[in-house]
């Protein structure tokens, strides 16, 4: 463990010392062993429940855990906590308190199924799941929305494993995929004494917005050639039928009450859901299924209209569609950034180019970039990484800006697993990785030494709970990670 001194402060805290202010009061001074005893023993949910801000939403039988959803007071503006507080969703699927715990973040919403990331099931422990600031209901009342940022993001996780510390006093590791891979980092930078691990997949590193060629050239030479032909042509196809397929889009919108305020018009969104055609290929698919997009030349507009939906979807710029995400697209063109590609093969068809990330926010909120963000969790982690574990998929767009690692990174990894797209995994790396990482990750989580020499997952497999990497990344389809 990264923190030596860390065990102190569980014995100097008490369950639920931290309050909706953020400030650990110390134990009473005539707490004796026999009081720590009797709360230790506690029922687990009780001790959880004691934590001051904490409520339950339920709790949910799965053989093995204890499932709970639960909702936390946190500020709405870290820095001045006293300026009113609003409810975010956690979730906490409980094995045992002398077990590691992993934290996870989807950087969206919170599923409130049961289900355990790649790291619990390599160190057989527990999970905390928190639902990103903003997305509903997680959202204050009214929305300040100069209040989502990525500090305060990390400074909600922070409060959250300083309330979950006292319980789980085991060793924690953070993790996260896409979205919430680069939430991990980011909470990492911002709160490097944390955890004692970080496992980010498949985590864009966008350090300077308005340079995107590394995309350019992944679509250049992912796949065949054959393959990408294919792709390309039946994305032209549909800007050369544009009006035809557009009266197709037209009648589903009025069938569907679909709106398009905040994109500006249907024509805008066609587009849009067009040009993601092969970025949304190669994240969800891939190679395996190249053969089933049919030749652009003899399809009918009504094959061509379903083949875009199937990859792109036509509701995701939708008002319906981009509502969710409003503070995703908002952290975009705030402080994230997003990826413009070139597509020469659409020269003469587009009207509007890949659309910034400002456009499928409403227009009533006020949104300034800040360009610095990004460079500084950059340079942070190539110069102080310490136990981090980055993963890549092979042929995933969102992979060609990376982080990487400089001189001062210590005990850290950057691997891509061959051919994976958006859910690659730990498990999709080549075997000397795969042992490595999987080393690592056992090690940062303080299990015995020969657990991880022997660098496998302290639990099996079970596919009713281990769910894909990137479930949470998106629910429709559309230009997100």
């Amino acid at each position: 463990m990264r923190k030596s001194l860390r065990w102190l402060l569980s014995l100097s805290v008490l369950i639920g010392t931290v309050g909706s202010t953020g400030v650990a009061t110390a134990a009473e001074p005539d707490m004796d062993s026999r009081a720590v005893a009797e709360a230790q023993s506690a029922d687990i949910k009780d001790r959880i429940l004691a934590i001051p801000g904490m409520s339950l939403i339920e709790e949910k039988p799965y053989a093995g855990y204890r499932f709970f959803v639960l909702n936390y007071e946190q500020p709405i503006d870290h820095r001045r906590p006293w300026a009113g507080t609003f409810q975010q969703r956690i979730a906490i699927l409980h094995k045992d308190t002398d077990r590691p715990t992993v934290f996870r973040t989807s950087g969206y919403g919170l599923s409130t199924t049961p289900s355990r990331t790649e790291p619990t099931r390599i160190v057989d422990g527990n999970q905390v799941s928190m639902e990103y600031r903003f997305f509903t209901p997680s959202r204050p009342q009214p929305a300040d929305w100069s209040q989502l940022d990525i500090w305060q993001a990390a400074s909600d996780q922070h409060r959250i494993f300083t309330a979950l510390k006292t319980i789980y006093g085991k060793n924690w590791l953070s993790t996260g995929a896409s979205k919430g891979g680069m939430t991990a980092t980011y909470y990492e930078r911002f709160y490097p004494r944390d955890m004692d691990g970080v496992v980010a997949y498949v985590a864009p590193n966008d350090v300077v917005n308005k340079e995107d060629s590394a995309y350019d050239r992944f679509f250049e030479t992912v796949g065949t050639k054959d393959c990408r032909d294919r792709l390309n042509s039946m994305q032209r196809e549909a800007l050369v039928r544009r009006e035809p397929l557009e009266k197709k889009y037209e009648a589903w919108a009025k069938e569907n009450g679909a709106t398009f305020n905040t994109v500006g018009s249907l024509d805008k969104a066609y587009e849009a859901v067009v040009l993601d055609f092969v970025w949304g290929f190669w994240q969800y698919y891939g190679m395996d299924v190249c053969d089933q997009i049919p030749d652009a030349a003899t399809a009918s507009d009504d094959t061509v209209y379903e083949t875009i939906d199937a990859y792109s979807g036509w509701s995701a710029y939708t008002d319906q569609g981009l509502e969710y995400y409003t503070p995703y697209y908002y952290q975009a063109a705030t402080e994230l950034g997003s990826p413009t590609i070139k597509q020469p093969h659409l020269a003469g068809l587009t009207r509007y180019g890949y659309q910034p990330a400002s456009s499928f926010v409403p227009s009533d909120i006020p949104m300034t970039f800040k360009p610095w963000a990004m460079r500084d969790v950059d340079t942070w982690v190539r110069h102080n990484a310490n136990h981090m574990l980055f993963v890549y998929g092979g042929n995933d767009p969102w992979g060609s800006e990376q982080f990487r690692l400089g001189k001062g990174a210590r005990d850290s990894y950057v691997y891509v697993a061959p051919g994976a797209n958006h859910g690659a995994n730990v498990a999709g790396l080549v075997a000397p990785e795969q042992a490595v990482a999987t080393a690592r990750i056992l090690a940062w989580a303080g299990v015995d030494a020969p657990a991880v020499q022997a660098a496998q997952p302290l639990a099996r497999f079970d596919a009713r709970i281990d769910k894909p990497v990137d479930e949470d990344a998106t629910r429709e389809h559309g230009l997100r990670p």
